[in-house]
């Protein structure tokens, strides 16, 4: 298959999360400001989407991982390749080298979806609170929040990432989509500079433009590795009561000085 060639770009130098501003991400060692993995990905699935359409859209499985970071205006090579196993999608920069991969498969079945009792517990405190590692509680739900998938906010993360695939003229895009489970982290907790490092995503339905969504979210568990602090978190996306999305979300929510 032919490679895809895309420039990366930063939108986020002015989000909450300062890795994504030049001086922040300097002083843990990066050469500027990163480029956000959910962008990253959203790259990852152009030639998927291109030759899949709604079906990879509608039922899919994918594991995503990010292993360097991109920086603004990087040229990036996505290329595709095929096994026994699935599809395979991969992401280098202009030095050849490897920023991320992406997993993927439409099995005839997913796995079956994540034991809903993880939402049973009494739910987190709805104030946002410094996260660190003793505010952070396993199994401690998050609080179901909502978002509605607009024209102009689809349009925007579309436009993000210099993708004119007209499906999503009416269809989620998936960028948008992985970003929110970025916003479940930021929507509890005040997070000054952390990392995105890897995702499963399940895409059980068709989430649509003028889909409103109800957002679930809990974290699975917590662990130290180098000096960094990790989360796993789970995030449902709902449609009424018809899960549309799962998302394992893995993060560095402390990065190592």
């Amino acid at each position: 298959m032919g490679a895809y060639n895309v420039v990366a770009r930063n939108f986020s130098a002015a989000n909450e999360n300062k890795i994504h501003s030049d001086e922040i991400a300097r002083k843990y060692g990066f050469k500027g400001g990163l480029v956000p993995g959910v962008a990253v990905f959203g790259h990852l699935t152009y030639p998927l989407v291109e030759r899949f359409g709604e079906d990879w859209l509608r039922h899919s499985l994918s594991n995503v991982r990010f292993h360097k970071p991109a920086y603004h205006e990087d040229a990036l090579r996505i290329e595709v390749s095929e096994d026994a196993e699935g599809v395979q999608v991969q992401c280098h920069n202009a030095e050849d080298v490897l920023l991320a991969d992406l997993r993927t498969s439409l099995p005839t079945e997913l796995p079956e979806p994540h034991d809903s009792a993880v939402f049973d517990e009494p739910a987190k405190d709805p104030i946002r609170v410094d996260m660190t590692w003793d505010t952070v509680r396993p199994m401690q739900p998050f609080n179901d929040w909502h978002f509605q998938i607009t024209t102009d906010g689809n349009n925007t993360h579309a436009e993000q990432i210099a993708d004119a695939l007209p499906i999503y003229r009416h269809i989620a895009h998936p960028h948008w989509q992985l970003s929110i489970a970025n916003k479940a982290l930021s929507h509890e907790y005040i997070m000054p500079a952390w990392l995105h490092v890897g995702s499963e995503i399940r895409f059980r339905e068709l989430v649509r433009v003028g889909d409103t969504l109800r957002v679930k979210a809990v974290p699975l568990e917590k662990w130290q590795r180098k000096g960094h602090e990790f989360i796993r978190l789970y995030v449902a996306y709902l449609r009424d009561d018809v899960l549309t999305t799962e998302i394992f979300h893995t993060a560095i929510f402390k990065v190592a000085e």
